[in-house]
């Protein structure tokens, strides 16, 4: 399968991934609230650019805000607008996001962290198509398409308290759930490929199979974002026309082998001193098998490369070990 840039935003190959994007296109074309579900750096971002652009409202901005990265005292004014006059320190009229995204979209980040004061407010934008500035005497129509993104179970958060029910239901008439690079391991030569290629500045610098192996072996626990950053730091001491092997990898990178893996994360047939030779063995290959597809997205002949073995005895093992 080919790599697939999808509106020149989100790379992959990765199947699950193509059937998200294609449902991310369809979604696109309706007037629904998205709500992007994932970890920190997982590409929600460009997640919210590629609906934008795949939208009726194309023509028109999207306008960006992670609501994490701004003091409570400031979003309201920041999101809503303010009038002259409506605190202290507001000397001239101001207008919110939600005025300047008026005909597109506005993709609030991090949704989970919005103040709870400030949550029937953004229903009402929601609901009537209308805010008020602080301090101002008249509501103004506005016509946005809302994008949020949240690394919280919002459901969870609504059920405590923390978050109202009712703002839950309105965000989340369409989630998206975009799963962590570790689950399409398949995605990750080809996106190392695009972020090296994009810092060398027409140095000609590639990986060795050992080097891919390693990336792809990694759990990138900061998902795309973490990679990104990897590449550039790779791409500052990259000669030209050189091939990158494991060993110029950053040591985190370098000690992430399955075998690692099994030494930090099987903590049963590794302690449990009543398992016998034939089911310490057993566990460790269930172990192996699993860490590798979920590594792999599930992709049977990507893990069994990982694994250094014939696909036909990686099947064969899964079978025996009952792994799915």
């Amino acid at each position: 399968m080919a790599m697939v840039p999808a509106a020149n935003l989100v790379i992959t190959k990765n199947p699950a991934m193509l059937k998200i994007l294609e449902r991310a296109q369809t979604i696109a074309k309706s007037e629904a609230a998205v709500l992007l579900i994932g970890e920190t750096g997982v590409g929600k971002e460009l997640f919210a650019e590629f609906i934008h652009c795949a939208s009726p409202r194309s023509e028109k901005p999207i306008v960006k805000l992670g609501l994490a990265a701004l003091p409570r005292e400031l979003l309201e004014s920041e999101l809503f607008g303010h009038e002259k006059g409506a605190y202290t320190s507001a000397s001239n009229l101001r207008n919110g996001l939600f005025e300047l995204a008026n005909g597109g979209s506005i993709f609030l980040d991090d949704i989970d962290d919005l103040p709870i004061e400030l949550q029937p407010k953004l229903l009402r934008v929601l609901e009537a198509h209308e805010l008020w500035h602080l301090g101002g005497a008249a509501p103004i129509r506005v016509d946005v398409r809302l994008i949020t993104a949240t690394k919280a179970d919002l459901r969870d958060l609504a059920n405590r308290g923390s978050f109202r029910a009712d703002l839950y239901y309105r965000v989340n008439e369409v989630p998206i759930e975009i799963p962590p690079l570790r689950q399409r391991a398949d995605d990750i030569p080809c996106l190392a490929a695009h972020f090296l290629k994009s810092f060398t500045n027409g140095r000609k610098v590639v990986f060795a199979e050992d080097a891919l192996h390693a990336l792809v072996a990694y759990s990138w626990p900061g998902n795309i974002r973490e990679l990104r950053s990897v590449m550039r730091r790779i791409s500052l001491f990259a000669e030209a026309n050189v091939v990158l092997h494991e060993q110029d990898l950053p040591p985190e990178i370098k000690s992430s082998t399955p075998l690692a893996h099994l030494a930090r994360g099987c903590t049963q047939c590794l302690v449990n001193e009543g398992m016998s030779m034939e089911e310490t063995v057993s566990c460790v290959e269930a172990t192996l098998l699993r860490y590798a597809l979920e590594r792999a997205g599930g992709n049977h002949t990507q893990a069994a490369r990982l694994l250094k073995m014939n696909p036909s005895t990686f099947r064969d093992k899964l079978k025996k070990h009952s792994v799915r």
